[in-house]
């Protein structure tokens, strides 16, 4: 029997809808994405073609391959066999990626309708089926002696994918057995795979009565920056209502995921619990300890300091919660229609690099921007880079803030990386997240540093400058202060199931570490970490949110101190894709992130500016 979750409203779906598209004339035409690109529809044939061409391949590339790849690599011309058979891989990665990027962007357009729901699902148990006729080549991979692998590696079409295999091979030491690795694969589908669906699922139905009005998650987390204090706290305290009514489901998910990633690491004799995320990172553990250690040495001087400031600027002895992105008296709140946030972020582009703005502009040209808010639609913003032999699609929900036109620049900057990086192929144009989130970042500084050149008023720019700050807070102190919930969390789960409350009491004491005594946490906000989907997708993920604002920060610092000839090389360094490691694409740079004094140069740039602001005082 499928489990239903508790407690979600089923308010009409007009009403919804009404609420969702109130601000459209203000906001111009908003885009949808045009999805043809990779099938027509659900029921389109290709789809159903490439999946028996791709199950019919690996059928015959396992019975050709698995048990003989030692034997292949010992033999003459070993290292072009072998990369024979990576080049077929690789086709075959490409051809399940186009449809599972499909089925989950569609999924992503409303995770509310059975037909796009059903569609997702099945696609993930038929594309799990024939990719488990793959798995052995992998694990083969790293079982050949490396000796005899070093020996092949020099031959040309094998030396290609050498990157790859490097990082592949950065994973032998916790391999488990073959039918261990098929058992975990397979299973994935009715494991990990149907928690996550069942989290989408549940706050993608849950709504939230604003003052009488009905409000899709996105919508009411938007509140939470308006102007009026009074409408933040109505949007406050009516998502912590509606989280509490829920919270059983999302404490149930959560404790079962966490229980699920300690017995696979445990399995596979991980030491750390985030040492899965380190090596998919490829970054060296003791390199986010230092990020870690840096960021919360700084809560004093950082968010400390500037929300005393904010709280001055308020009026307030003391913020709420929800005032922590209430925009400052002097913010401009006027709406920004989607035509000038395509030009803000496309100028601000051009100025760096003309050829970063025309891969930009590609994805307002060619349909690859979903950007309404409506019912059902994942929340957040994403850039899904799909598969090279297609292009990437980028989802925001765009209400007209500034905030929003950050997302947008963001988003793009995602966009035009993965762009340049799929020439790099199936297998290497994904770029681990802690170097993805740079081009994102820089994409962000780019479009800041346009809009602020062109304000010229001294009550605008220091509402332009705070807001930048809170960004950078929002980005470093406060996904710290996640990467610190989430390992807290996951280690007081090793000693046993956690109830709501066990883990409200940890999101409060970090959130007031990070935050600081300038804070009142009112009744409700110890639900606020259910809703927050990177905990449930891809744990320990949020620490490189702050390795990119970090390292944007040091690298903007290079541009504006040499800015001739910085655009190619940063260019190129987005064009490598997932080939090179951090210390390999900064070094033209002049930048080590695994020097100790790295992160603190980071994050001076913020501490600068909130000098600013007080100088400003």
């Amino acid at each position: 029997m499928p489990f239903a979750p508790c407690n979600v409203s089923s308010a009409p779906r007009a009403a919804l809808a009404e609420a969702a598209a109130a601000p459209k004339a203000a906001l111009g035409e908003l885009p949808v994405w045009d999805l043809s690109d990779l099938y027509s529809s659900p029921d389109a044939p290709e789809i159903g073609r490439d999946l028996s061409r791709a199950a019919e391949t690996a059928r015959s590339f396992a019975e050709r391959y698995r048990g003989k790849l030692d034997q292949l690599v010992r033999e003459t011309n070993g290292g072009e066999a072998l990369a024979e058979a990576i080049r077929t891989y690789e086709a075959l990665e490409d051809i399940l990626g186009r449809v599972m990027s499909y089925a989950g962007l569609l999924y992503a357009t409303d995770n509310t309708n059975p037909v796009h729901a059903k569609f997702y699902g099945d696609m993930q148990e038929r594309v799990t089926r024939i990719s488990t006729d793959l798995l052995f080549f992998t694990l083969e991979l790293n079982r050949l002696d490396e000796a005899v692998l070093s020996s092949a590696i020099d031959e040309p079409g094998l030396s290609h994918y050498q990157p790859w295999l490097r990082d592949l091979r950065d994973m032998r030491p916790y391999q488990l057995a073959d039918d261990l690795e098929t058992l975990l694969h397979e299973k994935s589908v009715s494991g990990r795979a149907a928690w996550n669906r069942l989290f989408d699922e549940t706050l993608s139905r849950l709504t939230f009565n604003v003052d009488g009005e009905t409000l899709t998650v996105e919508a009411a987390l938007n509140l939470l920056s308006d102007k009026a204090p009074a409408r933040r706290k109505s949007a406050a305290e009516a998502l912590a209502r509606t989280f509490s009514e829920n919270i059983a489901t999302f404490t149930l998910v959560t404790n079962t995921l966490a229980k699920d990633k300690e017995i696979e690491d445990r399995w596979r004799g991980f030491k750390d619990i985030a040492d899965a995320r380190h090596i998919a990172n490829r970054v060296e553990a003791e390199v986010v300890a230092a990020l870690v250690d840096a960021v919360q040495r700084s809560y004093p001087e950082l968010s400390h300091r500037y929300y005393r400031l904010k709280a001055r600027w308020l009026g307030l002895e003391r913020l709420e919660y929800w005032d922590r992105n209430a925009p400052l008296p002097e913010t401009d709140d006027r709406i920004v229609t989607w035509p000038e946030a395509k030009e803000t972020v496309l100028s601000a582009y051009r100025g760096f690099a003309p050829d970063m703005a025309d891969i930009a502009n590609r994805f307002f040209e060619r349909g690859w921007i979903d950007a309404p808010l409506r019912p059902g639609k994942a929340t957040g913003a994403f850039a899904h880079p799909t598969v090279p032999s297609s292009h990437p699609f980028v989802l925001v929900n765009y209400q007209g803030k500034t905030r929003d036109v950050m997302t947008l620049a963001h988003e793009l900057g995602h966009g035009v990386h993965q762009v340049l990086a799929a020439r790099q192929g199936a297998l290497m144009a994904d770029t681990p997240l802690t170097l993805a989130e740079t081009a994102s970042v820089f994409g962000e500084m780019l479009t800041f540093r346009k809009l602020l050149a062109n304000t010229s008023d001294p009550r605008r720019r220091k509402a332009m400058i705070a807001a930048k700050v809170e960004d950078m807070l929002n980005t470093v102190v406060r996904q710290i202060a996640f990467y610190t919930f989430e390992r807290r969390l996951h280690s007081a789960r090793r000693e046993g199931e956690l109830t709501a409350a066990d883990i409200g009491r940890i999101w409060l004491d970090v959130q007031a570490e990070s935050l600081g005594p300038a804070f009142h946490f009112a009744e409700g906000y110890e639900t606020y970490w259910c809703y927050i989907s990177h905990f449930i997708h891809a744990p320990f993920y949020v620490y490189a949110y702050a390795f990119g604002d970090c390292l944007v920060n040091s690298l903007y610092a290079v541009y504006e101190q040499a800015q001739e000839g910085f655009a190619d090389r940063y260019l190129a360094m987005l064009a490598a894709g997932g080939t090179l490691r951090h210390k390999e694409l900064l070094a033209p740079f002049g930048l080590d992130a695994s020097q100790p004094d790295f992160w603190d140069k980071g994050l001076s740039v913020i501490r600068g500016l909130i000098d600013e602001l007080e100088r400003m005082e």
